[in-house]
């Protein structure tokens, strides 16, 4: 086997592997030898198959064994010869007419392309600082809290008279448009709590003021984003009948609310509210921390990106976009945009991911952080949970998949690595409200 490197430009590696012709026969010549003894070929005693037509027969199964097993052979020789850390795996591109080289007449010959990741050194992370914004739970958070669980878990007594804001309505309802009923359009013994916003805009208003035993038709209008295209933005007159109205009960926040919720005592909710608030406030004091820190990392590391990577995270992002596109989920910034300018947009977004996966890459490498088997699992098991009743096909799923393991392994190994440097960055607590802490990220 010949190996010559032929471009050694950038990140970019390009290497000539050439197995002569002769070496390719004489490995098949071997191969022969060893399957001829066990051949049983009727017409022929054990043993005794006549070398031209084992060659006949079994010669190109065997040549495209040995080609397969000379291309992984020559991609270890290319990466271990240069002792390479590659960005992806080698693309190959044969050179040969393979139909001549499966019958000895030409050498092999395979150009090998490929990307290298590059070296850089990264920054001395104890110099780094960054703010993080923390807030600290306020009972008034808590009352709010459990006011809404209150909410969620009202009773209600049947009332004479109209119904108001905040009834429930028990109805039934047939939606048409243009006089002709459409699909999805109508239910019997519905419960409809007045204000609660789970209709489309317009028909809980159209129920305020009805009585047991009142019939209406209330019209309501489908938003323009609605999920059925063929009613999106169209206006149906919906002809109700009331069976029911029901007014709210008084909640007390009490121990019976508490104990309804299946606590011992109200103080016992409280603290599982604030517990609540503490991991949500957690959750995104460390994202923005996170972003922040990835801001310093993305602005103190410049170098050459692997083209290859960067358009395969761009495609991905794409993919993505084209998706929203089409469900009409775009934000309402990029819908204005022309195709040029979005591309340019999400390129610079590749680039960054690109960039900062390599940054935490080297610092990860450099450090030793690994992912166990246990913590990889311990994550399979937690989507397979998701699926009850389909553990066993998510397992095996995950088993047999490894693109789809490594995507389980990337996100624990990022926020290990996180972890990491957070330890040795200078960060300083910064005390902002709740608004502010859940503030769009971009907007602050």
């Amino acid at each position: 086997m010949l190996l010559t490197e032929t471009v050694n430009e950038g990140l970019s590696r390009t290497y000539r592997v050439v197995i002569p012709a002769a070496d390719l026969q004489s490995r098949l010549e071997q191969k022969i030898a060893e399957i001829r003894p066990r051949l049983r070929i009727n017409g022929f005693r054990p043993g005794k198959v006549p070398l031209a037509h084992v060659r006949k027969v079994y010669g190109p199964a065997l040549m495209q064994e040995l080609l397969d097993t000379e291309l992984k052979a020559a991609s270890n020789k290319v990466l271990q010869d240069g002792a390479l850390r590659v960005a992806a795996q080698p693309q190959v591109h044969p050179e040969s007419d393979i139909a001549k080289v499966l019958a000895g007449e030409e050498d092999l010959q395979l150009r090998f392309e490929l990307e290298l990741i590059p070296e850089f050194e990264p920054t001395d992370l104890s110099k780094l600082s960054l703010e993080r914004p923390v807030t600290p739970v306020s009972e008034g958070q808590i009352d709010e809290m459990v006011t809404r669980l209150a909410d969620s878990n009202k009773t209600f007594d049947e009332k004479e008279g109209p119904a108001a804001q905040g009834d429930a309505v028990r109805i039934d309802f047939v939606g048409k448009i243009d006089d002709e009923p459409f699909e999805g359009g109508a239910a019997e013994g519905a419960t409809v709590v007045i204000g609660s916003n789970q209709f489309i805009p317009g028909f809980e208003d159209g129920l305020v003021g009805l009585s047991k035993g009142d019939e209406k038709a209330v019209p309501a209008t489908f938003p323009e984003a609605y999920a059925v295209p063929t009613l999106a933005g169209k206006t149906a007159m919906f002809d109700v009948k009331v069976h029911e109205v029901r007014t709210p009960k008084q909640v007390e926040m009490d121990e019976a609310l508490a104990q309804s919720m299946g606590f011992d005592t109200l103080l016992q909710l409280r603290e599982r509210v604030r517990e609540t608030i503490e991991r949500e406030h957690n959750t995104q004091s460390r994202m923005r921390a996170k972003r922040a820190l990835f801001d310093q990392l993305e602005t103190l590391h410049a170098f050459e990106l692997p083209s290859g990577m960067v358009k395969q995270e761009f495609e991905q992002i794409w993919a993505q976009v084209e998706d929203d596109r089409a469900a009409d989920r775009l934000d309402v910034e990029d819908k204005v945009k022309s195709d040029e300018v979005l591309r340019s947009d999400y390129m610079k977004i590749a680039e960054r991911r690109v960039r900062l996966g390599l940054v935490l890459a080297e610092i990860g490498r450099r450090n030793n952080i690994q992912v166990t088997d246990q913590e990889v699992a311990q994550a399979v098991a937690q989507q397979a949970r998701q699926f009850p009743g389909q553990e066993r096909q998510v397992f095996d799923f995950y088993q047999n998949n490894a693109n789809a393991l490594a995507s389980v392994r990337a996100p624990i190994y990022e926020e290990k690595t996180v972890d990491f440097i957070l330890e040795l960055v200078r960060v300083s607590d910064v005390e902002v409200d709740r608004e502010t802490l859940f503030a769009d990220i971009d907007e602050s």
